[in-house]
């Protein structure tokens, strides 16, 4: 709210009482949601489409011939030697051991069955318990084996050849496990990328906006649309917009009404000075022209600094071309490098004011300039290089504030008013870039503006 008002602020682009859409928190609750549920959907699928495996199903006279043998004829089972073999202990394997035994015609208990190899976890049978006297009736399945099973013969030297299922990888239902997961993900991805553009959108435009207002205070306000929160952000953003050129207006408005009204009691002085002696109204008369010459530039100044403009597409070596020609037809000692043309959006009478002020000062204070104008990554860099004395080094950090002569450090005789580089500065951060100065190696100055592309 205003000072002294009990007005709410009016921002451009807000529509007072507007309710806008979900917030961003139930926008990211809903999409993740549709997301789990897109890949729910894939998973129930999965088990309707998808057949489970059938595990593959070995008779005990495969397994006693391929350990008899030392090879299987059809590669389904990997023959191998260990140091022993785990037995599982019970009537199940009891049988198969047994059977085994009487295939190879060698003692049972030189025969260890093992289930729950490192492949699968079946169990040839269902996990029924019998009493102490009763052994389960004759059944076919004693005579075959399937799963991850583990079949050990002990060799008269001590140790153990081992029979066991051949792994072949990947069959064909992990195969099509594995391409319906990647179905649940590329069902996933849209969501994702849903999410991650709008989740990031609102940091995209504040970093825009912000660009923006670095460029131009008075750029158009960011536009109040989206979620709550990104809505709310917005208006916030326009507010401390608004603030911040109204703080820099009526701070510049006081300056320049100071500025203004010293010209009354100067030209009150000046009338005085009249019936004063010659030698005090001459002196006197100097440091009033002194005066109301430092009034006007600073009155220019912030007349510049706060005037709205308008930018548009220009080239800026055109533009140099033509201060550059300007000059050297008055005879000043100005040259401009070749190159590739510069376009660049701004302020034509904002970029004439920044190149004839380095011009101005490299002239004034060394007689000569040489431009140079190129592209560093996304700006364009004008560089203003003289042969002059130099500046000292203890002023390089002062010479673009307001009213700062660094005269004595490179001609005692010139010197401004000391507006000059603080416009150059000004202008070039206006238009979102910056502007150096700093004393070159082979002597001189070399005056650099960076101004964005």
């Amino acid at each position: 709210m205003t000072e002294g008002s009990g007005q709410a602020e009016e921002i451009p682009g807000i529509v007072p009482g507007r309710r806008l859409g979900l917030s961003l928190f139930w926008r990211i609750f809903l999409v993740m949601l549709a997301s789990v549920a897109s890949v729910q959907l894939v998973n129930v699928a999965l088990l309707v489409f998808v057949s489970p495996p059938t595990p593959r199903i070995f008779s005990v006279a495969q397994v006693a011939s391929a350990l008899r043998t030392g090879h299987d004829a059809t590669g389904e089972i990997k023959l191998a030697r260990v140091a022993d073999v785990p037995d599982d202990n019970d009537w199940r394997t009891d049988r198969l051991e047994q059977a085994i035994a009487d295939h190879l015609r060698i003692a049972p208990d030189r025969v260890r069955i093992h289930f729950g190899g490192p492949a699968t976890a079946f169990r040839p049978f269902p996990p029924v318990v019998f009493g102490p006297h009763h052994r389960p009736p004759p059944d076919a399945r004693s005579q075959i084996l399937f799963g991850g099973f583990t079949v050990g013969v002990q060799r008269s030297g001590g140790d153990w050849v081992v029979a066991r299922a051949t792994r072949t990888g990947l069959e064909g239902w992990r195969w099509r496990a594995l391409l319906w997961l990647l179905a649940a993900l590329v069902a996933v991805a849209p969501f994702a990328w849903f999410l991650a553009s709008r989740s990031t959108r609102p940091l995209r435009i504040f970093t825009a906006a912000a660009e923006r207002l670095g460029r131009d205070p008075r750029a158009a306000p960011v536009p109040v649309d989206g979620p709550t929160e990104v809505a709310d952000a917005a208006v916030a953003f326009n507010r401390m917009q608004t603030r911040l050129n109204r703080y820099v207006e009526d701070r510049t408005t006081v300056i320049a009404a100071i500025a203004h009204d010293l010209r009354t009691p100067l030209m009150r002085l000046a009338l005085r000075l009249e019936q004063a002696p010659e030698p005090i109204r001459a002196a006197s008369e100097a440091d009033i022209h002194d005066m109301h010459a430092m009034i006007a530039a600073g009155l220019a100044f912030f007349r510049d600094s706060t005037q709205s403009v308008e930018r548009r597409p220009l080239d800026l070596r055109s533009l140099t071309e033509s201060i550059v020609d300007d000059l050297a037809d008055r005879g000043a000692a100005v040259t401009l490098a070749d190159g590739a043309p510069l376009v660049l959006t701004g302020d034509a009478t904002g970029i004439k004011t920044i190149i004839g002020n380095l011009v101005g000062n490299a002239l004034k204070y060394a007689g000569d300039a040489a431009l140079t104008l190129s592209r560093d990554g996304d700006h364009a860099q004008i560089a203003v290089r003289d042969h002059g004395p130099g500046i000292d080094p203890d002023d390089l950090d002062r010479v673009f504030e307001p009213f700062f002569r660094g005269e004595r450090s490179r001609n005692r005789d010139t010197g401004g008013i000391g507006l000059g580089l603080a416009s150059v500065r000004g202008v070039a951060r206006a238009h979102g870039g910056d502007a150096d100065i700093a004393n070159h190696p082979d002597g001189g100055v070399i005056a650099t503006v960076w101004l964005p592309i």
